[in-house]
């Protein structure tokens, strides 16, 4: 995953903010997104690039082009569509979703997170909490943190009061807590059985085969600052990264 210290290329900027105003439905069905002239003079970037960010959301499905008409929106199938690339993309789920915390993050002991974020002894923090699109869940996701990045955190209203909804991502949260930003993270995708928890937040049956995955987010410093582990209705949300090859 790309860095989210480093700045990102003027396409990709463009290309995130066509892509919100899409998924937020500021372009409905049969109203044609600016033209590719309209939106270099209002961003200040070349057509070029304005090419290569539309070019990015065909490829997601977002968008389809038709020469002499324009650019329009695809209609959703109505599940959750979302391309991830980079930490930034992460961060961005915050501009179409809303998280509703389920439990408060608070400290417990759990000898196998504690692992995987590599601390000395096994308590860590822990909250969780589901993502809705629209009012329905289609995320499930535990959240656990070093104790001294909880620290750093503080009591945020977001993460303290079960029932609660807001435009956030714990990963923005941390970017902005934290003395180091997040530069990367690893994930690993599997399918699981949806355990009695996940498929009540989801409204599913136990045991529905659903989407798991773990994320661990790194440090510049290369230290684990938090992991995340999402388990994703099928029936509510569509997974794509796009690939690239490196240059040269």
């Amino acid at each position: 995953m790309q860095a989210s210290g480093k700045a990102q290329p003027a396409f990709r900027r463009l290309r995130n903010e066509l892509r919100n105003a899409v998924l937020a439905g500021t372009y409905p069905a049969g109203v044609a997104l600016p033209t590719e002239a309209e939106l270099a003079l209002e961003y200040g970037v070349s057509r070029q690039t304005v090419r290569r960010a539309f070019q990015d959301l065909v490829a997601e499905g977002l968008v389809s082009r038709t020469p002499g008409r324009g650019t329009f929106a695809v209609q959703e199938d109505g599940r959750y569509l979302r391309q991830f690339g980079s930490v930034e993309d992460l961060m961005a789920l915050s501009a179409d979703s809303q998280m509703e915390l389920l439990k408060p993050l608070r400290d417990v002991v759990d000898p196998t997170a504690a692992g995987r974020l590599r601390l000395g002894d096994d308590h860590v923090a822990r909250a969780v909490f589901v993502r809705l699109h629209r009012g329905e869940a289609f995320s499930h996701t535990v959240v656990f943190l070093p104790p001294p990045v909880a620290a750093r955190l503080g009591e945020v209203p977001e993460l303290s009061t079960p029932g609660s909804r807001s435009q956030v991502t714990v990963i923005a949260l941390l970017d902005r807590a934290l003395a180091r930003p997040i530069q990367d993270a690893e994930q690993s995708i599997t399918v699981a059985r949806a355990p009695d928890a996940v498929a009540e937040a989801l409204d599913l049956e136990a045991g529905t085969p659903v989407l798991r995955i773990d994320r661990t987010y790194f440090d510049t410093a290369g230290t684990p600052v938090e992991l995340a582990i999402s388990h994703f209705n099928p029936d509510r949300y569509s997974y794509r990264v796009r690939l690239r090859r490196n240059p040269g």
